[in-house]
Formats: C-alpha cells, structure tokens, sequence
C-alpha cells in the first residue's frame, strides 16, 4: 500500500536534541523504576499530563490493551570490509534464509552513523563467524537496507558477539535487558526484533498487576520489528507477524460487548490490523505484512493506542493520524514540546484515547 505524500516536517517543527532521552528511566535518580516516565494523554484535541503509574485510573474495566511479545536481539554486529570497519545491523531473516541488514560505520563514539556507497556484491567479514555478501537492496525505494547471504549461523553470532542496536541520542551502551519489555517471550525459533516494541518499556510486573485487578485485559499479538534507521523515514518495511486466534476472539469480544481495544505500540496495531477483515472481524493470522496504515485506510478495531513521541519526519505519524485525526496528534506535539517531554525508546509515551461524550465524562470522572 502507497503511503502518500506529506509535508516533510509538521507544524509544530523539530524536536530539540536536548529531548532526546539518553538512558532509561530507571538510571536516572534512585529509586526510580521503568515507569518513572511522563504521560501524555490526548483526548481528540484535549491534552492532560500525567505519570506512567496514573495509567489504571486513565483506563477503565473492560478495556483491551494489545500488546507485543516480541522480545529484543542483540542485532548489531561488529565486521569489516578490507581494512574498514563497519557495524552491521542484522534485521529480518527471509524465507529463503537470506538476512535484511543494513551496514554502518562507526562514528568514533560508541555508536554508528549511515554508511554510503553500499552496492551488490559487498563481502562483510563477521570476525569468527564467517562472511557475509550483499545481494541486492531490500526494496526499490533506496539502498540502506540490503538482503545478504552468510555461510554462518547469524543467531549463533548474534548470542556470541551482538550487542544491541543503538543510536548516537543514548549516552552509552546498554545491556540487553534495558531492551526487553516485561511482555517479551522467547520465539522457538530464535525469531525477535531487532530494535525494541518500545512503547511497551514502561510496564512493570506491578503495573500489569494493577491493571488486572481493576478489569482491563490483555491480547498478546506478536511482530518482529525490523530496523529503523534514526536518520531515514520510510515507510515500515515488510515484516512478520501472529495473531493468535485467542486473541483475534478477545478482541472481537471487547468490541462487541462496547469495550475500548488500545493498542500499545505502532507495532500492535500494524499486528492487529494485519489480522482485520474489511467488515471488522479479527481473525487469527501469521505470516508477513506489508500494512501502512495511514489516515486513508483508516484503523479497523483500534480505538486508542499507547505510543512514544515521533520526529516529525516519521512515518508512524501517520497511523497517529488514523487514530486520531492530524489536528489531535499536532495538537499533543506542541504540548509534548512545550512540556519538555523525551522523546525515542527510552522516552516519555503518548496516549490516545477516543473522545467521550460529555455525560461519559461526568460518569467516570472521579475515577482519574
């Protein structure tokens, strides 16, 4: 699906680099826990601000939160061609036992920066785990992703020599753990994503507790994401994906018994969406999905979603968009920006709840 043009940076213009978040939530003052970061709550164009650990009284009993279980590689690889160094990130592992990946060079920092100049044919050497050759780019949209062929065990030097995907915003190297959210299972194929469904991060073991107990539930979906680079915006890439029937009957469920379905992440509603009839009706699915979902197609089943803050070049905006509407995702930026919220995944999140009638207002108003 086309995604249409758009004005390459919004209204409410770019994001200071100071906003950027540069460790976790939990290093950043004792005591702190993963949830110990600022949300952003927007009800079409009304903005409120809360913290992460307000979120049970933001929802209500009978709400469905879709989550992603995907857990997180170590997906960066040190290699070289010749004499030249390169970090590869190793991002979705085809069909015919190809790899996505995409080469970068260091930045003499600790991280990476684009690497130009990548054609077919290029040998990568995996120190200790054989060779790697680029074959042809990923799709005709441009030539930063490339599918190659190795003669080694890429998860075997993943476990080995990875280390997480990690951009030059973040102060230091993280362990892989910082990168796990507490919905992540282990795939029995070794399958995972390679940069982290990170809307997800903020959730602790006690939170979901909490939730349960005052009545919202849980539909597990799943989808590898691939890699994102953090200086080029196209549209998400093909990518895999399940839909367990138990959840698509959940979800049907909710939605029939006049319950609210919020997805958390981009990457749930791209899953769940995936998964979605033209009439409506989830289904139980897996495979690949190539679904953009913008303000033209429009979301099926999702009512709200749970998400961190994007550029304002990024592509997710436009599911934002289909959401909510471009007047309430521009709306919540320019009170994200002259809030100081942090932005990327170890950031604050967003919430979008649909809007609600006056008289529903008043009904659940001492709950929040």
């Amino acid at each position: 699906m086309g995604v249409p043009p758009r004005e390459p940076v919004r209204a409410w213009g770019k994001v200071p680099p100071e906003l950027s978040a540069r460790v976790p939530a939990e290093q950043r003052g004792p005591g702190l826990d993963r949830d110990a970061v600022r949300l952003l709550v927007s009800r079409g164009t009304e903005v409120g601000h809360h913290r992460f650990p307000e979120l049970p009284r933001l929802l209500r009993a009978g709400d469905l939160l879709v989550v992603n279980t995907s857990p997180t590689r170590a997906a960066a690889v040190d290699g070289r061609i010749g004499h030249a160094r390169v970090v590869v990130h190793f991002s979705t592992r085809g069909d015919d036992g190809r790899w996505a990946v995409e080469l970068r060079d260091p930045d003499g920092r600790g991280t990476t920066r684009a690497r130009t100049g990548t054609r077919a044919g290029t040998e990568v050497e995996l120190p200790g785990a054989g060779r790697l050759v680029l074959v042809e780019p990923l799709s005709p949209r441009g030539e930063r992703l490339w599918w190659a062929r190795t003669d080694g065990d890429v998860l075997a030097v993943l476990r080995a020599r990875g280390r997480p995907i990690r951009y030059s915003y973040t102060e230091r190297d993280q362990p892989l753990s910082a990168y796990q959210t507490v919905f992540a299972l282990p795939s029995p194929d070794g399958a995972g994503s390679a940069e982290m469904p990170s809307a997800g991060r903020p959730f602790t073991a006690g939170l979901v507790a909490e939730l349960v107990s005052r009545g919202v539930q849980f539909a597990p979906v799943r989808l590898h994401t691939g890699v994102a680079s953090a200086e080029a915006h196209e549209p998400p890439y093909p990518e895999r994906f399940s839909v367990p029937e138990s959840s698509a009957r959940l979800v049907n469920a909710v939605r029939a018994g006049g319950g609210r379905v919020i997805a958390v992440g981009t990457t749930a509603v791209r899953a769940v969406e995936s998964a979605t009839g033209p009439e409506g009706v989830v289904r139980g699915a897996e495979g690949w999905t190539d679904l953009v979902v913008t303000p033209e197609r429009g979301v099926r089943v999702v009512d709200g979603l749970l998400t961190g803050l994007h550029e304002p070049e990024a592509s997710h905006l436009l599911m934002l968009e289909a959401v909510a509407g471009r007047a309430a995702v521009d709306r919540a930026y320019e009170e994200a920006l002259r809030g100081l919220y942090l932005w990327h995944e170890f950031g604050d999140v967003h919430l979008i709840l649909p809007e609600e009638a006056p008289h529903t207002e008043r009904c659940d108003g001492n709950s929040r």
